[in-house]
């Protein structure tokens, strides 16, 4: 194991391994990075890539060291790498949510995501939108709700993978609503939206920058945004709470994370750069034109989101009877 590894561990052997202890990750801190930093990204060309390659760029001038990102299959194996990385910070890893829902949704998976992870911060968030063909005679969440029970099991919703946002998001709202409208699973979620706007299937949530264009061209119509608050991806559109389901909200976020262990030192260096980074107003500019909104945070709220996660939609998961694909 490194030397740093156990920096914030307790020790619970002789004072001279405590002395060892306090003088290494002193040196840790004051050399933090050494060598080369790579953030874990799963998939390729999304918003976890965008995001980490930004703030790469950023932050690379700042730290004094380059910035490689490195890219996994989409699934648990980032998360793995990462859980068993040395936590002396330069192996970290930007992730959705599907890092701390994966164990709700399959079994054997191997890290635990409070255990075994250290959170630095939120990076970026956005909502789904709520859209519906034009030619589907509705003009409002309320009338939609009214129509899937009228029609329990005939409406047909488009999602990607199990555990993905727009996934999570049409469950939500068919748990909240009390309706049964039927998930559509497709391997290229952008397929999605052309059978939305050809009319195959009815309702669909999906992220701002692929809908909007349609939504302003009449192709779509927009309901309502998935996150509590009015967005400034799409302010003229309503939440749903606003627009008639109270308490509703599923977001898509981004965090980045380091392994467990890592030493307050390093998370503190790290927060603090990615956080002043993501307030720079031509890097909201940037997300926002990409289809999110920075969310620089303290870790502990990264934390306290990811735990409340894991309890709201692991209820959602296990009640609605939901597994990987």
């Amino acid at each position: 194991m490194p030397l740093f590894a156990g920096c914030s561990r307790a020790l619970t052997h002789a004072p001279l391994l405590l002395a060892a202890a306090s003088i290494s990750c002193a040196a840790l801190a004051q050399t933090y990075p050494s060598r080369p930093i790579r953030i874990i990204v799963p998939g390729t060309g999304g918003g976890g890539d965008f995001a980490a390659r930004l703030i790469g760029q950023g932050l690379s001038p700042v730290l004094g060291q380059p910035i490689v990102i490195e890219n996994r299959p989409v699934g648990t194996i980032p998360g793995e790498i990462v859980s068993r990385a040395a936590p002396d910070g330069h192996t970290l890893l930007l992730s959705a949510s599907t890092l701390w829902l994966a164990p709700l949704l399959q079994p054997n998976v191997p890290y635990d995501p409070v255990r075994d992870f250290t959170p630095v911060s939120l990076v970026t968030m956005s909502p789904n939108i709520l859209v519906i063909p034009t030619a589907l005679q509705v003009k409002s969440v309320k009338e939609l709700i009214a129509l899937a029970r009228r029609r329990p099991g005939e409406l047909n919703y488009g999602s990607g993978a199990a555990g993905s946002s727009n996934h999570l998001s049409a469950e939500l709202f068919n748990a909240m609503a009390k309706v049964d409208i039927r998930r559509i699973n497709y391997k290229n979620p952008s397929q999605a939206v052309t059978d939305l706007i050809s009319g195959q299937i009815q309702v669909l949530f999906y992220n701002a920058s692929t809908v909007i264009p349609h939504i302003q061209s009449g192709k779509l119509r927009a309901l309502a945004v998935t996150s509590a608050q009015p967005t400034a991806l799409a302010p003229q559109i309503q939440t749903m709470a606003q627009a008639g389901l109270p308490g509703y909200e599923a977001v898509a976020t981004f965090g980045l994370f380091g392994p467990a262990g890592l030493p307050a030192s390093v998370v503190s260096t790290l927060n603090t750069e990615v956080v002043r980074f993501l307030n720079r107003a031509e890097v909201k500019e940037k997300f926002i034109a990409a289809g999110s909104e920075t969310v620089g945070s303290t870790p502990e709220e990264l934390g306290s989101l990811l735990k409340s996660d894991v309890t709201r939609f692991g209820r959602l998961i296990r009640e609605a009877n939901l597994r990987a694909d």
